[in-house]
């Protein structure tokens, strides 16, 4: 009897024993009412083996399953481009191809075997004819032996290389020249007192490489190729303040636009005024605009008013009201002379109007009866051709594409941060583009087709910097960095390599921004041949 006590068998059943007393016992437990199950109440009986229970506990953290995979609902936040390192992406291309031949090569010795389709008629049973069940031929009738294969000595199992003879085609072949881009200045000059205001065009870039400079209420000249400096006017005398520069397109004028709504033209060759305009405008003069002979220029007082400078008289030969508040931003296109260019204007009101001077009007409108002025406030041109509704800020940036006909960027502030892309020919909005910072400024490039856009207040991290971008793909080609204000200004040089930006940390920073007209660093369009260093569209194949 003690042996069966000691045995496994007698254990267990002692075991068994004591478990039914210890679960009568918790039956005749009192449990006050409210009171948290203890860890004896919720023990699980397991009898003689240990078998887990995974009910509570979580499959995902005890074996470390992260869910990687994209929320259900789309995230709300805009994703802004970022800038892209070409080299590296040049690299996972030729990767991703050498891996997709190595892994899948191309099988050109398999042909498919289609499928045998059934026979529609049944034949006739007939008596085989007598054929010889073995054939023999020379190997010479099958290219694809092994005992001829190897007999050329390019083949693949002489080969050295521990890829196949397309992934070594691959490697070996010459690869697209990439353009980088210097992301430091090549020079930083001091401009004291230049103003931190959005609404100001304060630098502007001669076609005889002089920068002109509003600095308070003096117009300093800064001469590329010497870096000589010298004072164009002071208007503390007059108590006012630089509010505006712009240069002519071909000459060494340069127009002067002020906080008191006046207007002075200078011969920056002589240091000489040659004109003053004491009742421009009634109010602040942000933005001026030649084309050839005609100066527009654009006031707080919602008003563009054209001049001829060649007309002695002082008062303009066309005013233009489209704009609800202040116009901050003017740019004639670049073909066709007066007589042909649009004017594009960029308001506080958020809009965008584009204005021919000729009286042309959109299709659809009413016809301009032919004896109808020219001149004064009753012209055909003082109705925009087309106005643009779609930015939600202020629109200073704008800028004429030099390489195609009648495409307008234009840049929204702070609450818009977009950059969009105009066809002026039909009023439709080609692209657009967040780039989710302050688009303070806009130029094209004159040797590729690429379009710089600097940059204010941002609800990113980056911010005050002046990207580059790539159309019509709109990539970034590169972000340039450095200033500690908003980047409020901006030039470029007139052989199209550099750019000059100007912020409210009072300096004046220079770029290497693009590679030389010649160069085929380009977009890699066809070139002209006049040595101009644009881009000539009508040698492509469309």
């Amino acid at each position: 009897m003690s042996g069966l006590k000691n045995s496994p068998f007698g254990k267990r059943l002692r075991a068994a024993h004591q478990d039914h007393d210890d679960d009568a016992t918790r039956r005749t437990r009192p449990r006050v009412r409210g009171a948290p199950p203890t860890p004896l109440d919720c023990a699980t009986d397991y009898a003689d083996r240990f078998v887990p229970s995974r009910d509570t506990g979580d499959i995902r953290t005890s074996y470390h399953l992260l869910d990687d995979a994209a929320p259900a609902t789309p995230a709300r936040h805009r994703i802004i481009p970022s800038e892209s390192d070409a080299l590296k992406e040049q690299a996972n291309a030729i990767f991703s191809s050498i891996l997709h031949s190595e892994v899948t090569p191309p099988s050109p010795r398999r042909r498919p075997v289609s499928p045998a389709r059934p026979s529609t008629s049944a034949l006739p049973p007939s008596t085989p004819t007598r054929r010889r069940l073995f054939a023999y031929s020379s190997p010479a009738s099958n290219p694809n032996t092994p005992t001829r294969r190897l007999d050329t000595p390019t083949d693949d199992a002489y080969s050295m290389s521990p890829v196949r003879p397309e992934s070594r085609h691959l490697l070996e072949s010459p690869r697209r020249h990439l353009r980088s881009v210097c992301k430091t200045p090549y020079r930083v000059l001091d401009a004291p007192e230049l103003a931190d205001d959005f609404y100001l065009n304060l630098v502007d870039w001669s076609s005889t490489n002089v920068l002109g400079v509003g600095l308070g209420s003096c117009v300093y000249l800064w001469t590329a190729h010497n870096a000589a400096v010298s004072k164009l006017c002071d208007l503390a005398d007059q108590n006012d303040t630089i509010s505006s520069v712009s240069w002519v397109q071909k000459g060494t004028t340069l127009a002067v636009g002020t906080l008191a709504g006046r207007m002075h033209i200078y011969d920056a060759s002589t240091l000489q005024l040659q004109r003053t305009y004491n009742a421009a405008h009634s109010q602040r003069i942000g933005a001026l605009a030649w084309n050839a002979h005609v100066l527009s220029s654009g006031s707080r007082d919602r008003s563009v008013h054209h001049r001829d400078v060649r007309d002695p008289a002082t008062r303009p030969f066309r005013r233009c009201a489209g704009h609800r508040q202040e116009v901050c931003g003017l740019k004639w296109s670049a073909e066709g002379g007066p007589a042909a260019a649009n004017l594009a204007s960029g308001g506080n009101d958020n809009k965008v109007c584009i204005w021919d001077l000729r009286g042309s009007r959109r299709p659809g409108s009413r016809p301009v009866p032919v004896g109808s002025t020219s001149s004064g406030d009753d012209g055909p041109g003082d109705a925009p051709l087309w106005k643009f509704h779609e930015h939600t800020a202020a629109v200073k940036a704008l800028a004429w594409d030099p390489h195609v006909s009648g495409v307008l960027a234009t840049g929204g502030g702070t609450q818009d941060k977009h950059i969009r892309f105009w066809n002026t020919i039909n009023g439709t909005m080609l692209n657009e583009l967040d780039t989710g910072s302050q688009v303070c400024n806009l130029i094209w490039s004159l040797t590729s087709h690429e379009l710089v856009s600097t940059h204010g207040f941002s609800s990113t991290t980056a911010q005050n910097q002046i990207c580059i971008w790539k159309y019509p793909a709109l990539t970034m080609v590169a972000s340039l960095t450095g200033h500690t204000n908003r980047v409020l200004y901006l030039a470029m040089s007139p052989d199209g390599e550099t750019i000059v930006t100007g912020a409210g940390d009072e300096t004046l920073r220079f770029w290497n921004a693009f590679p030389k007209g010649g160069s085929a660093g380009g977009s890699g369009g066809a070139r002209s041949s006049s040595g101009g260093g644009r881009l000539d569209w009508g040698k492509l194949i469309r």
